[in-house]
């Protein structure tokens, strides 16, 4: 019962660095495609949890835990995923505004709840059922085209960035639920390090992955990150400390405790749209929105 509240702070912080990171990796799109996008916040974000690491180790004087077979595996899993979800993402946000993406990919913690009926049996009760048809409801609310989307181009656009937003969505949930099997996995005696080590952990293969796919695929690309390191080590130092927090709130709560009180994301990613994209939500997409919010929160009562 010590930590029964700490979840809290831990997502709450990690919110507001991921909407950070979200803005940061937004404006790299365009000069470096979703993919390079997608890398600048593992390349440049492994140095910096490395760190991290090292301040744990310093201050709590614990060793670093070794890795076992199922904590590898969990990790990659939730590597993997949250690779192809954070392309998916920034690819969504090249055709819609940031808050709406954003919002879709909230739909994460009722997928996360339907994958835990189908692969692990997790029971589905009355008021988890309610949330699903409730969150449901707000993505075919957002996804529905309006006047503005009339013409068939509009059309086609509207849907495509919905499709992209609901599964990275998916992913995400997939990410979440493996990362943080990849912290209890790990035979540590501190939460903190244990976190810490599997966040390491999965950046290094992240790096790993996308760095010998650039190499093969697209070295011009990979060059390009090389140049605007700059901005690139921002948006890795926000990336890092965000995913930080994450993996310390999955370390003391469940994934779905996590991600639903994450949806706050939502709403700071409204303030980031107008402040910085010059980017509102229409009367529709905000009513699927307070949806979405509304179902997630049954969610987490259920």
């Amino acid at each position: 019962m010590t930590f029964a509240w700490l979840w809290v702070v831990f997502t709450l912080i990690a919110a507001l660095l991921q909407t950070a990171r979200n803005t940061m990796q937004r404006q790299l799109t365009g000069p470096l495609g979703a993919v390079g996008a997608t890398h600048v916040r593992f390349l440049f974000g492994l140095p910096f949890a490395i760190v991290f690491l090292a301040i744990v180790t310093l201050v709590t004087g614990l060793a670093i835990p070794a890795p076992n077979a199922a904590s590898l595996g969990w990790t990659m899993l939730g590597a993997m995923t949250q690779i192809v979800a954070t392309a998916l993402m920034l690819a969504a946000m090249r055709e819609r505004s940031f808050v709406t993406t954003i919002a879709y990919t909230k739909t994460e913690p009722v997928q996360a709840a339907i994958f835990g009926l189908i692969f692990l049996g997790d029971r589905l009760t009355p008021l988890l059922t309610l949330a699903i048809a409730i969150a449901t409801t707000g993505v075919m609310v957002m996804s529905t085209p309006g006047k503005e989307a009339a013409a068939p181009a509009g059309e086609r656009r509207s849907l495509r960035a919905p499709a992209m937003g609901l599964a990275a969505g998916g992913f995400f949930a997939l990410s979440a639920i493996g990362f943080r099997g990849g912290v209890l996995a790990l035979e540590a005696p501190n939460f903190v390090i244990a976190a810490t080590t599997t966040l390491v952990t999965g950046l290094a293969m992240q790096t790993a992955t996308l760095t010998l796919y650039l190499i093969v695929a697209d070295r011009p690309t990979l060059a390009a990150i090389l140049r605007l390191w700059r901005p690139s080590m921002k948006a890795g130092l926000a990336g890092a400390a965000a995913s930080q927090f994450w993996f310390l709130g999955f370390a003391t709560a469940s994934a779905a405790q996590v991600r639903t009180l994450a949806l706050v994301e939502v709403i700071l990613a409204q303030i980031v749209s107008k402040r910085f994209f010059s980017q509102g939500a229409s009367a529709r997409e905000l009513a699927g929105m307070a949806l979405i919010v509304l179902g997630v929160a049954v969610l987490l009562n259920a």
